[in-house]
C-alpha cells in the first residue's frame, strides 16, 4: 500500500509542474496517427504561441494505407496548412495540464477548420486528439483523388511534447 501512495504522489508532483500552453513564446510539436474514410497516416504539428490566447503553426499529414480503389500518388497522398489556433485552456479553466484549441487552417487540399485537446502528463510529454474538416473544398470534382483524401473529416492522436 505504501508503494501504491508513493507513486500516486510522484505522479501528483509531475501533474503539478505541466502546463498545456503558456502563452506567448509556447512552442508544441505534435506527432499522432491520421485516421479518414480513405485512408490511414502519419500526422504532425508545429504550434507557436503569439499571445495569451492564440497560437499559429503548420500542419502535415501524408496517407500510407489507401484505400486499393484509389491510385494516389505523392502529391495525392501529402497536405500541408497553415494554422491558427484559440487556446482556451486558461479560459475554461479545468486544469493546468488541459487545453482545448478550436482553430482554423488553410491547406493545399482546403480551407477548414479543427478542434483539439491537449493533455500534459509532465513539462513535457502529453497526448493529443484533434478533429479537422473542411469548411470550403478547392474543387468538388469527385473523380480526382484529392477530393477523397485528405478533404474530409479527419481524426488525429498522438504525442504532443513541449519545445
Amino acid at each position: 500500500m505504501k508503494n501504491v501512495l508513493s507513486i500516486i504522489a510522484l505522479l501528483t508532483v509531475a501533474f503539478v509542474n505541466a502546463q498545456a500552453f503558456s502563452g506567448k513564446g509556447d512552442q508544441k510539436f505534435q506527432v499522432g496517427a491520421n485516421f479518414q474514410d480513405e485512408a490511414t497516416g502519419i500526422h504532425v504539428t508545429y504550434d507557436y504561441g503569439l499571445g495569451e490566447n492564440i497560437s499559429v503553426g503548420v500542419s502535415s499529414s501524408y496517407a500510407l494505407g489507401i484505400d486499393s480503389r484509389l491510385d494516389a500518388d505523392f502529391g495525392d497522398r501529402f497536405d500541408l496548412e497553415a494554422r491558427f489556433n484559440a487556446n482556451l485552456g486558461k479560459v475554461i479553466n479545468v486544469d493546468d495540464n488541459f487545453d482545448v484549441y478550436p482553430g482554423l487552417n488553410l491547406s493545399l487540399k482546403n480551407f477548414g477548420g479543427h478542434i483539439g485537446t491537449r493533455y500534459f502528463f509532465s513539462e513535457g510529454f502529453g497526448l493529443y486528439a484533434e478533429g479537422n474538416f473542411p469548411l470550403a473544398k478547392y474543387s468538388k470534382d469527385k473523380t480526382e483523388i484529392s477530393y477523397y483524401i485528405h478533404n474530409q473529416f479527419t481524426f488525429n492522436i498522438g504525442a504532443v511534447f513541449n519545445l
